[in-house]
């Protein structure tokens, strides 16, 4: 069907994941309504990459300029030894990648992403303070209650309700995230403060022995993200928002090269969370509900495509309710379709751990000259399979989006 006039859709969760797929199936003339549990929608985030595969639905979605004006394009991805800093690859991104790919890449804010999509979506339509307590499917339509004693009905459910997902424990049952023995600093800085760097406008990876260390500006080169990866044994609670030891984040990364030194010597806070993934579903879709993003594949961020496949499976699931009539079969189609490729970026990112955090010895000296040959996830003739990837005509060519052996 071209169009989806008259069908009624609850979208659960007011992240990037809701927002997108809220705004993809208005596109189509779908009446979509997106519920939020928090009392006013927030990005407690810091920095965002958006590769080329989530620029090019934020272009259909006709926010790219807006994309452009908010985000830092980086010239490349420039990966390093902890100790000296030494150059370990260097893959050109800047306007090179839009060549390969169709689209740029950008660094952001993620708070800046998010009220981009949110000042898109009407704001009648998204209703905060809703926190979802059950769900019946009848044979025509769902009705959702929420904590403050409002039900609605629609067509079909979406979850976009993160990693400690409602919608994903009703179909499904209890299923605990896993706690994967890595914890993450993170925080911004302004850029003034650490210009005695001379920090390249690339995104940086600084690898060593059982930790990894990410910076690149955002916010129109005004603040440097960062976020520094330590393995550790165990990990109480997931939160975004727990302040982490400055004391103990420089002590993490004492006798690891200048540029990763003073950063954290310029940090005034950092905030600390533990790495949390769920291993792949059997299964997204149940009759008329289905899920979406961390609801469904929650990844480790060591490939930085946690909500490049949540915007996927947004523009996924819009195209799939365009092309098939019946909902419940367009839910099935949207699930045969991503499950497969969110399963594989699961993988790849937790393998990055392991690749990341290599000790020094024989098996890293075999990493390092593997990267120095191009051969790994970040080089651009090993990365088209995710970046070049057209979600929305995959569905009609039924292209699961996977790496092709070589």
């Amino acid at each position: 069907m071209g169009s989806s006039d008259g069908i009624s859709i609850a979208v659960i969760g007011g992240g990037i994941g809701g927002l997108t797929a809220a705004l993809c199936l208005r596109q189509i003339g779908i009446d979509v309504h997106l519920y939020e549990q928090a009392r006013a929608l927030r990005e407690v985030g810091a920095g965002i990459n958006v590769t080329p595969n989530a620029t090019r639905i934020i272009h259909a979605l006709g926010l790219g300029e807006g994309l452009a004006k908010l985000g830092v394009m980086p010239t490349g991805v420039h990966q390093r030894r902890w100790d000296d800093g030494r150059t370990l690859l260097r893959t050109s991104l800047g306007t090179e990648i839009e060549g390969h790919f169709g689209f740029r890449q950008y660094q952001s804010h993620r708070a800046d992403v998010l009220n981009m999509l949110i000042d898109a979506f009407p704001p009648e339509r998204l209703h905060a303070g809703h926190r979802l307590v059950s769900f019946r499917q009848r044979s025509d339509e769902v009705e959702a209650q929420f904590e403050n004693g409002v039900r609605v009905t629609a067509d079909a459910l979406i979850g976009a309700d993160g990693i400690h997902s409602t919608v994903q424990r009703l179909l499904f049952g209890e299923a605990s995230p896993h706690f994967t023995g890595c914890a993450a600093y993170r925080g911004l800085v302004p850029a003034e403060k650490v210009a005695h760097l001379d920090l390249e406008v690339v995104h940086q990876i600084t690898l060593g022995p059982g930790s990894h260390f990410v910076n690149y500006f955002v916010a129109n080169k005004r603040l440097v993200n960062f976020v520094g990866v330590i393995e550790q044994a165990n990990w109480s609670k997931e939160s975004w928002t727990e302040r982490g030891d400055l004391a103990q984040a420089r002590a993490a990364f004492a006798g690891w090269h200048k540029q990763v030194r003073g950063l954290l010597d310029a940090v005034e806070e950092t905030f600390i969370w533990g790495l949390f993934d769920r291993a792949p579903l059997p299964r997204w879709s149940v009759g008329r509900v289905t899920v979406l993003g961390d609801a469904c594949h929650p990844m480790l961020p060591f490939m930085a495509q946690g909500a490049a496949q949540a915007m996927e499976d947004a523009i996924t699931l819009m195209a799939c309710l365009r092309k098939i009539a019946n909902i419940p079969q367009a839910l099935a189609y949207y699930q045969e379709l991503r499950l497969p490729r969110t399963s594989q970026v699961q993988s790849l990112a937790a393998a990055n751990k392991m690749r990341f955090h290599l000790p020094d010895g024989p098996e890293q000296a075999a990493r390092d000259a593997k990267m120095a040959a191009g051969g790994t996830d970040w080089s651009l003739k090993t990365i088209g399979w995710l970046y070049g990837h057209d979600a929305e005509a995959a569905v009609e060519s039924g292209n699961l989006g996977l790496p092709t052996a070589s």
